[in-house]
């Protein structure tokens, strides 16, 4: 099948299986890998060493399939209810984490996407993947056209603004490429005057150990001390440059309802969380986002949210934490305790 057929092919069934854009480009070094490189020798990444000790493999897509040509670049819009502004006791969870799981609701979509395609091309070999293979997402996504990287490192789209999941199909087949898309940030610095912890350094690069999407997301230790109390009541993520962006205020509603949020996530009451026993947390949030993160992670982020918002209703459950398994949730409960014993020490001045 030749290229033009093909790529049109795919965009087509692309869209019919609910994927929200569709590009191509070609399967090569990535223009930005002298940047990944240096980001990870500046220790950005963190804690997050799966990404250094792969380093190697981010070079080029025949990491991910050895004979990759092309590469289609899908995104699928997950913008749904706007967020509640939490009250005390309450924490706030990023809105890409309101529904399912993205990884299995996209995951099908794309294993149809690939059969489709090899029904057209029964000789190609083709690989679907999504945020777990050692692939820039974001830059094969700005090459096929789907938008531009923002200065809050985001891929943002003129429609869609940069509420995107992204997808990647990696074929040996020649695709028909689209054309990069254009920056369009131009003087705009929303993002890096929002974030609460000074996390975007400069325009185009995130000090992941500042991030509270780190954090409270992939840190499996306590939040360090001196970023506590900037981390506010946020449970699980952080949108606060996503929300100041002005690409992102008028961008449609998924129809896909499998984003819209599950009761009691937007937002999330805290001191329920620690009645769940580690069975208990399963059931609720296996097929999650918040599974990620685990139970420990999850109380962790809860007690520094009640520390930063003392709620005195949540204090049993802070009390419950002080005997927790989990020594950073102990450590994070003492925490919060002591800002509720310094609240009760102003007012009694």
């Amino acid at each position: 099948m030749t290229p033009t057929p093909l790529t049109n092919a795919l965009k087509e069934e692309a869209a019919r299986l609910g994927f929200d854009l569709a590009g191509a480009t070609a399967a090569a070094v990535p223009t930005t890998i002298d940047r990944f490189d240096s980001w990870l020798a500046d220790g950005f990444a963190a804690d997050m060493s799966y990404m250094a000790d792969r380093a190697a493999a981010y070079r080029h897509p025949r990491h991910v399939l050895d004979s990759v040509r092309s590469v289609l670049m899908l995104a699928v819009n997950y913008r749904s209810d706007d967020p509640v502004e939490p009250k005390p006791g309450q924490g706030g969870v990023s809105r890409y984490a309101w529904g399912a799981d993205y990884h299995d609701v996209i995951r099908q979509r794309l294993h149809r996407l690939a059969d489709f395609h090899r029904r057209l091309v029964p000789e190609a070999e083709v690989r679907g993947v999504i945020d777990t293979a050692p692939l820039l997402e974001r830059e094969f996504a700005r090459a096929a056209g789907l938008g531009w990287i923002g200065k809050n490192t985001c891929l943002l789209n003129q429609r869609f603004g940069s509420w995107v999941f992204l997808a990647a199909l990696l074929t040996s087949e020649q695709l028909v490429h689209d054309r990069p898309a254009d920056d369009g940030c131009g003087s705009c610095r929303a993002c890096l005057d929002a974030c609460p912890t000074g996390a975007l350094v400069e325009p185009y690069r995130l000090d992941a150990r500042r991030c509270i999407s780190y954090l409270t997301v992939e840190l499996r230790d306590c939040t360090p001390i001196d970023l506590r109390t900037l981390q506010g009541n946020r449970l699980f993520g952080c949108d606060a440059c996503q929300q100041a962006c002005p690409h992102n205020r008028q961008t449609p509603i998924t129809t896909e309802d499998a984003f819209r949020p599950r009761p009691r996530m937007n937002p999330m009451t805290l001191d329920e969380l620690f009645t769940l026993d580690e069975d208990g947390f399963r059931r609720r949030f296996r097929h999650t986002p918040l599974w990620r993160s685990r139970r420990g992670g999850i109380l962790c982020n809860a007690a520094i949210a009640l520390g930063n918002h003392p709620d005195q209703a949540a204090m049993p459950a802070l009390q419950q934490g002080l005997e927790d398994s989990e020594p950073r949730v102990r450590t994070a409960c003492a925490w919060a305790l002591g800002r509720y014993a310094a609240d009760r020490s102003r007012e009694n001045r």
